[in-house]
């Protein structure tokens, strides 16, 4: 089965747009998938729509009454996905927003089936690109990803924050297992979340591979959610739990792991 998420918050202007393609891509699949929707507090009639959505495509939504984030949105989402998952499923995870097209994901799932944990749609790959950005936007996102990589190198990736990705389920539920509520600890940090998933599967031996897409932040007709002071804070914090030379998150989260699957097998 293919399990898709979508954080949702105010995006009714998004939503017909958006869920036409998905549901198109998804039927072109010969295996079982459905759509997981965290409904993040909207105040507008992004509920009313996905209600009237679901009458002819398999949509599941999580509702949070107040607006609690992208940390606690995306937990929420992994959580009941690696709840009802089972081997040799795989995981997508995408933008609300009309800005990554479903068209790319057959791609993400192939490499994941080809034996990599964790695809990114990477704009930075060969062949990929954005359209719409401004380049003010476009250098902030650069800088930001060649921060990620002095910081947080993981071999062969050059797309760290974008949240378009495909995961193998196994690995989703190893770490939810591993981590518990950690899984996602900046949960009030802004997009901090979206390279914390990365950095804590790492972490846990997880592979990576990216694919090539094209951002279409020229299709975004609803608000950015992202403040950008909160999220580079949550870089900073971020940093600083990773790389702590007295049980950081580079040594300390290793050796838990360690015995942890040593407490595992001897089970």
């Amino acid at each position: 089965m293919i399990i898709v998420l979508l954080p949702a918050y105010n995006e009714e202007e998004s939503l017909p747009q958006l869920i036409p393609k998905l549901k198109q891509t998804m039927e072109s699949f010969s295996e079982e998938y459905c759509v997981i929707v965290c409904n993040d507090g909207s105040t507008d009639s992004t509920q009313k729509l996905l209600d009237q959505m679901s009458q002819d495509f398999p949509i599941e939504v999580i509702h949070h009454k107040i607006n609690r984030g992208l940390g606690e949105t995306s937990r929420d989402l992994f959580e009941h996905a690696a709840v009802i998952a089972a081997e040799g499923d795989v995981i997508v995870r995408l933008d609300c927003d009309d800005t990554h097209e479903p068209e790319f994901i057959p791609k993400l799932i192939k490499r994941v089936r080809n034996g990599c944990d964790v695809v990114i749609a990477s704009r930075f790959e060969p062949g990929g690109g954005q359209m719409g950005v401004s380049k003010y936007r476009a250098f902030i996102s650069r800088s930001a990803n060649y921060f990620m990589k002095i910081f947080f190198p993981i071999s062969g990736l050059k797309e760290y924050s974008c949240g378009f990705r495909a995961y193998r389920a196994e690995i989703i539920k190893e770490a939810i297992s591993f981590y518990g509520n950690n899984f996602i600890q900046l949960k009030g940090l802004g997009f901090t979340c979206t390279l914390e998933k990365l950095v804590k599967l790492k972490l846990i031996g997880a592979s990576f591979g990216e694919e090539p897409f094209l951002l279409r932040y020229d299709q975004k007709l609803s608000d950015s959610k992202m403040v950008s002071s909160v999220t580079t804070l949550g870089y900073l914090v971020m940093t600083l739990l990773y790389h702590w030379p007295w049980g950081g998150w580079r040594s300390g989260i290793k050796k838990k792991y360690r015995n942890w699957n040593i407490s595992n097998d001897s089970l």
